[in-house]
């Protein structure tokens, strides 16, 4: 969105040649909605397109963008030039559609700062040994840009997006939702694993691991936005940082599994073998004919892959039927603070049953408790856990 148009390409030039400082690399997205138009093209001609090519079409918004943005600084004096993921020296593993970045190599940006250019970067994408275009997945260019951070070796990397920062949670389902102005590294991976959109995991996960700050600011205003950083024991006196939700998930049970060692490893080997990432897992035993039920959820987009697969791997097992469930979202809290404070997953539970929410899965880790809960209750879960944890006053 924050490339959606010519005026907000023209916005972010001025924005550029405004700064004191002229050394900038700049990653940008597709505009707007370009990578959805893309991929409905895409299923126009095929369902189960070849991965080079579907990488290949894809690709193509981000060089858009970037030549645009090249363009518009050019046009106002600057001097800029636009760089694809090969000519910024990304190079990522074979596989197409979830590639890895594993090496950046940035003498050509490093080329282009010497001679006083802004470095446009197309984000999401990069080239493999073989030469082809690769992408890293939907949401990608955040982790782009950290990773050209992290090789160029900076310790602070601006996110700007269509918000001003990251909020106890999504304002459009609360409206006393508060924006943080620092956030713990941990808690902002949590927090984007569980459904927060503002920022890709994958990028947080690499700011972690190199020591970078993150930034993230809104595109149409210089107003100081939330930093995502390392946070010291006097700046973690929040029990809950914020409530995450996420609305595209698929629920999956295999009813009738035999009670014997090694069958969830082998259904679970078997979907990680196809790229299926799997989240909340509950397992329940019936005592009376020894046998179990396994139920987990995926991503909706992984449902009716994931589906197959298990279905496949329940007649090889010998169990019963398999169930899918479309309409679950999954709610989350989130906070380092949890560590500290004892009977924070008690309040959550009792808040969700005083409001009628039924859950029906559970997943925790020292700073995060989740619960799988009908879709259709979702907003007022998300509402009644941000009035009983006092979210509003949040700073």
């Amino acid at each position: 969105t924050s490339v959606g148009s010519v005026e907000k390409i023209q916005a972010i030039a001025d924005r550029i040649m405004s700064e004191p400082n002229n050394q900038h690399v700049v990653v940008v997205s597709a505009m707007g909605h370009t990578t959805d138009q893309l991929v409905e093209l895409c299923s126009k001609i095929s369902t189960t397109p070849e991965p080079r090519e579907y990488d290949a079409l894809i690709s193509t918004g981000e060089n858009v963008s970037a030549a645009l943005l090249s363009m518009a600084i050019i046009a106002k004096g600057g001097k800029a030039i636009s760089l694809n993921g090969s000519q910024a020296g990304i190079y990522t593993s074979n596989g197409h559609k979830r590639a890895k970045i594993m090496d950046v190599r940035p003498d050509r940006i490093q080329l282009e700062l010497n001679e006083n250019k802004v470095v446009v970067v197309t984000g999401f994408q990069g080239v493999s040994e073989f030469n082809d275009v690769t992408t890293i997945g939907r949401g990608g260019s955040d982790t782009s840009a950290v990773v050209l951070a992290a090789s160029l070796g900076l310790k602070e990397c601006d996110i700007y997006t269509d918000v001003d920062g990251v909020y106890t949670t999504d304002p459009r389902c609360v409206s006393q939702a508060k924006k943080l102005s620092v956030v713990s590294y941990d808690e902002m991976l949590e927090l984007a694993s569980m459904g927060a959109q503002v920022l890709h995991p994958r990028a947080v996960e690499c700011a972690k691991e190199n020591g970078i700050t993150l930034h993230v600011r809104s595109s149409f205003s210089s107003d100081e936005g939330t930093r995502i950083k390392e946070l010291n024991s006097m700046e973690l006196n929040r029990t809950v940082t914020g409530i995450a939700l996420k609305r595209d998930e698929a629920k999956i049970s295999v009813v009738g599994v035999a009670d014997q060692p090694g069958i969830a490893g082998k259904l679970f080997g078997e979907l990680g073998n196809h790229n299926v990432n799997i989240d909340m897992i509950i397992q329940s035993n019936e005592q009376e004919n020894e046998t179990n039920t396994i139920t987990f959820t995926v991503s909706e987009d992984d449902y009716e892959d994931a589906k197959k697969i298990t279905e496949r791997v329940a007649k090889e097992l010998g169990a019963g039927h398999v169930v899918g469930d479309t309409s679950i979202a999954k709610v989350s809290i989130v906070g380092v603070g949890m560590i500290s404070k004892p009977g924070v997953a008690a309040t959550m539970f009792k808040t969700l049953g005083e409001c009628g929410v039924n859950i029906q899965l559970i997943t925790t880790s020292e700073i995060k408790v989740s619960c799988a809960v009908e879709s259709g209750q979702a907003d007022v879960a998300v509402q009644a856990l941000h009035d009983a944890f006092e979210l509003h006053n949040a700073k």
